[in-house]
């Protein structure tokens, strides 16, 4: 699975906060099987900033750091953030937000492609965090993103995947451009739903960091992200309105009265 020229060799990407405690999201991150894990410079915990001891907690698990923009909500906040980003990770890669609503955590669409469009021109190397809009992932590859990571649901809502015909679509209309599930996922059978749909990864935080048990829960969504590649890669069978018989009905026995 190649984003941007890098090999990835799983297709379950993790997000970094709420966890209940650093040694929690570490043991999350290893039992989730994650190559890449989000990471935002707001980042908080609870009341302390975790500052570099954290930095050097993810990368000392050995795994992609994808930084994000996470609260922003105007593009001039979103790039400046991003520059920031690659200065202090040393990364191309930036996960792009533009928040247009508070409650929701919807995208901004018009911000989204204004700032896409300006980081690619600064030779970034964008994933954004948009909706199964159409137009909008159109425009957005115009502007130069090589992978979209398309909301399930809003963030943290555990809904699953609200539009399955809009994500289906995605799919189809760009069969080339690496698709994420962005956001949304409650359980393990929402990111299978996902995959079955042949999306190329999910990305999820929430449904794990406040799970009863994150570690057992970041690995039940591994082996559903591998159970739903796999059920895609084998063609699944189209759904019917009437019933088949399973059971062969030729050479059934005829009984007499």
């Amino acid at each position: 699975m190649l984003f941007y020229g890098v090999d990835l060799s799983s297709r379950l990407m993790l997000g970094t906060a709420r966890y209940p405690s650093p040694a929690v999201l570490a043991e999350a991150i290893k039992a989730s099987g994650a190559g890449v894990v989000t990471v935002s410079l707001r980042r908080e915990s609870g009341s302390e900033r975790a500052g570099q001891s954290f930095w050097s907690l993810v990368r000392s698990l050995g795994v992609r750091v994808l930084p994000n923009t996470a609260g922003c909500h105007s593009v001039k906040e979103a790039v400046t953030t991003a520059h920031m980003a690659r200065e202090l990770f040393d990364t191309t890669w930036i996960k792009l937000e533009v928040i247009g609503d508070s409650d929701t955590l919807h995208p901004d669409v018009f911000g989204l492609v204004e700032a896409a469009r300006i980081l690619s021109d600064d030779g970034f190397d964008v994933l954004p965090y948009t909706t199964e809009d159409l137009g909008v992932a159109d425009r957005l590859v115009e502007a130069g993103c090589r992978v979209l990571m398309p909301w399930g649901a809003p963030i943290g809502s555990a809904r699953g995947l609200n539009n399955i015909y809009g994500l289906r679509s995605l799919r189809a209309y760009f069969p080339d451009i690496p698709l994420v599930v962005d956001a949304g996922l409650g359980v393990p059978s929402h990111a299978a739903a996902a995959m079955e749909l042949g999306y190329d990864a999910v990305l999820l935080n929430t449904a794990v960091a406040e799970a009863g048990d994150p570690v057992a829960m970041a690995r039940a969504f591994a082996l559903a992200v591998e159970a739903g590649r796999a059920a895609y890669l084998a063609r699944p069978m189209e759904p019917r309105d009437m019933a088949m018989p399973s059971t062969p009905v030729i050479g059934k026995a005829a009984l007499g009265d």
